[in-house]
């Protein structure tokens, strides 16, 4: 989603003469179809950790209410529109629908990339409120989740996109290194206020309303089960407290301080390796990144299934 923001970007600022026009398939419809890669992926790895495959298209039904159905519709309508805007640039169905005075000029391909941004926009906002939507998690439950799910994912595709540029169009390196520069200060700005929050959020819930019980001493012997089960292993962690701290420090550097060096270092040196490093990095980060944010959710119901 990010690496077409990016592109799109680029081509927005070549159609009002702030930068150079670049190479209608080199540029605009290869980055288009590694975007599209990105996102097919991202929709493989959906399907398959579901329970029945076959019946994933029923997870649309629900898209009244649910944000997980509004995403499912979001994310095929995105790939569509990545898919057509980099088709018509490697097939050059590219008019020129408007020209203004000052030489400024409206595209089919920037209406189709446009409609693409919007797009993903919104495949943003329905990712994030999954999440955000979830009120007895308070972790989660905040504006800030869905405006880091925004920002990380667009700070990847345009640290992606500089390394992208490097070999395909070296004219637009420094703008896309810029733009990295700045959503990146913007997204450790809000992780980092996110992480504040969590730190200092009061828990609403307690053994007693846990279990539903009013009373002042209560001590729970029994996690409820004699063995484990499905409660007692996906919704918690299972880690320390300084491996839960050792994380969060690690994400911070890998998706943030660290790439920016490496990314700088390469285009200085117009070395795209050192930018593919910058970009390997920061995915490793942000794998890191989403690990903890779903780790750091305190749910409600390990109160009840809890061992003491």
């Amino acid at each position: 989603q990010g690496l077409f923001l990016a592109i799109f970007t680029g081509q927005s600022y070549a159609a009002v003469e702030l930068l150079p026009a670049e190479d209608s398939v080199a540029f605009y419809g290869t980055g288009a179809m590694i975007a599209l890669a990105f996102l097919v992926a991202g929709l493989v790895a959906s399907i398959f950790h579901l329970g029945r495959p076959e019946r994933a298209w029923r997870a649309a039904s629900q898209w009244r209410t649910s944000w997980l159905s509004r995403e499912v519709i979001a994310l095929p309508t995105v790939m569509g529109l990545v898919f057509g805007y980099g088709m018509m640039h490697y097939l050059d169905w590219d008019t020129v629908l408007f020209t203004s005075t000052t030489g400024a000029r409206l595209q089919l391909t920037l209406v189709v990339g446009a409609l693409g941004a919007i797009a993903t926009f919104a495949l943003f906002l329905c990712t994030g409120m999954i999440s955000a939507a979830i009120q007895f998690l308070q972790e989660w439950a905040s504006p800030l989740t869905v405006i880091n799910y925004l920002l990380l994912g667009t700070l990847s595709g345009f640290t992606l996109a500089t390394a992208f540029a490097s070999s395909t169009a070296p004219d637009l390196v420094q703008f896309f290194g810029v733009w990295t520069t700045l959503i990146a200060s913007a997204a450790l700005i809000t992780r980092g206020a996110s992480l504040i929050r969590n730190a200092r959020i009061k828990v609403k819930s307690s053994i007693q309303t846990a279990i539903g019980i009013r009373h002042s001493q209560i001590r729970q012997k029994s996690m409820g089960f004699m063995g484990g089960s499905v409660n007692t292993r996906d919704f918690f962690h299972h880690r320390t407290r300084r491996f839960m701290k050792s994380i969060q420090w690690i994400f911070l550097v890998l998706v943030f301080p660290l790439p920016l060096i490496f990314l700088w270092s390469g285009i200085e040196r117009h070395d795209t390796t050192l930018l593919l490093i910058a970009f390997g990095i920061q995915y490793l980060g942000l794998l890191a990144e989403r690990w903890f944010f779903f780790a750091q959710a305190n749910h409600p119901q390990n109160l009840y299934y809890q061992t003491i």
